[in-house]
């Protein structure tokens, strides 16, 4: 069904035509300011005041997108949402992830670009890549680099990082790439990456496990769920590839338009048992393209006693930082659904500050206290809910 109103919208940028102001550079970046106060004073220990309420300032960029984003203000339009009289985040009409791929999500000029980032086009091919442009990277890079230290080396350990996924260099419009490469920079210690070309370099990745045994330096393993697959399927030089004590690995999904797929746990079980580390220090990371900010599962953060991040650590349930609100929507109407309902995930991003602050995925979620429990993508076309509003902001619908 996506594909259709692909077909049926006019070219990116041409739906009824909405006159935009001219961003004033200052408001962004004011803006831009207001979300990384937010993001720091949210993680200071003894529970410190934060400068405002999470509400208060989902609505202020919520309003900065509406008036400078003509699909936004479709959406705002056709849903009949007064953006001036909202009062709550969860009131805010949520973007559909696969207007991303049809229109240009942004409150600036795409002058103004620092950088761009764009889904992989594994699915649906390169033609349909997802974009995300970025004025500024400063608060994505700061969003970033905090949940990733609270639940990935929340012990401060100097950790060596190996990269099972393409450098930057590489890859500059990718989300997972630009995130590693800010932390391997954030770790200080020697960072390789073993895909290169397209091609996994197993070898590589064995002899840089065997330098940080020699060196007995811990070291955090980064990379997708489907290179992971591949290393395990390799014939490693040595037999088994065993990590120092006090190492990590970080996961992530991969699997789009892929042959084959492996079980969470089955893949968990196998990365501890071929990397030599503990079931708990294999964490699991959900993030997107059109997010700022991630997810994490909280094993590694509890089996080393760092902060709290939930009542319950366990695989499978994932953490959102505090500047980030996840909750499931009814399919058909994209209404919330009570917590322990399984529905799509909406997300509510305040780092998110010059493209979308709320989000509606296809992804089935339950929601509770204790985290978010991801259930897959919903199967077959665009969830109706969707669908509709993604209709609206490419000026299909009333």
């Amino acid at each position: 069904m996506a594909r259709a109103l692909a077909a049926a919208a006019p070219a990116r940028g041409a739906a009824r035509a909405i006159p935009v102001p001219v961003e004033p550079p200052d408001q962004s970046e004011a803006l831009h300011r207001r979300a990384r106060a937010f993001i720091e004073a949210s993680l200071l220990p003894g529970g410190a005041a934060l400068p405002e309420t999470f509400d208060a300032l989902t609505i202020a960029l919520a309003r900065h997108q509406a008036a400078r984003c003509a699909p936004v203000a479709r959406l705002f339009t056709a849903r009949g949402a007064d953006v001036a009289a909202i009062e709550r985040a969860d009131e805010i009409p949520a973007v559909p992830c696969d207007v991303f791929r049809f229109a240009r999500v942004a409150a600036h000029p795409p002058a103004a670009d620092e950088r761009v980032f764009r889904t992989s086009g594994t699915s649906l091919g390169a033609a349909s890549r997802g974009e995300h442009p970025f004025r500024t990277t400063a608060t994505y890079e700061l969003a970033a680099l905090a949940w990733g230290e609270r639940l990935l080396w929340p012990d401060g350990a100097r950790l060596r990082a190996l990269v099972l996924a393409p450098p930057l260099d590489e890859a500059p419009d990718s989300s997972l790439g630009f995130m590693i490469d800010r932390f391997a920079a954030r770790l200080s210690g020697p960072a390789t990456w073993h895909v290169r070309g397209g091609e996994l370099d197993a070898g590589g990745f064995a002899r840089a496990c065997g330098e940080a045994r020699a060196a007995g330096e811990p070291a955090i393993v980064l990379g997708t769920s489907f290179a992971f697959v591949h290393l395990l399927e390799a014939p490693l030089p040595g037999g088994a590839t065993l990590l120092p004590a006090g190492s990590r690995v970080m996961q992530t999904g991969g699997y789009k338009g892929r042959s084959r797929e492996v079980p969470a746990d089955e893949l968990r079980a196998s990365i501890a048992r071929a990397l030599g580390v503990p079931p708990s220090h294999v964490v699991g990371e959900y993030g997107m393209t059109e997010l700022s900010s991630q997810l994490y599962e909280g094993t590694l953060a509890a089996a080393l006693g760092g902060p709290a991040v939930a009542a319950r650590a366990a695989p499978g349930l994932y953490h959102a930082p505090p500047w980030t609100r996840v909750t499931a929507a009814d399919p058909e109407t994209l209404a919330p659904l009570p917590a322990g309902e399984i529905g799509l995930a909406r997300i509510v991003d305040l780092a998110n500050v010059d493209s979308a602050v709320a989000l509606q995925t296809a992804d089935r979620v339950r929601v509770t206290e204790d985290g978010v429990e991801l259930l897959g993508r919903a199967a077959g076309a665009p969830p109706r809910g969707c669908s509709i509003a993604l209709d609206q902001m490419l000026g299909g619908g009333p």
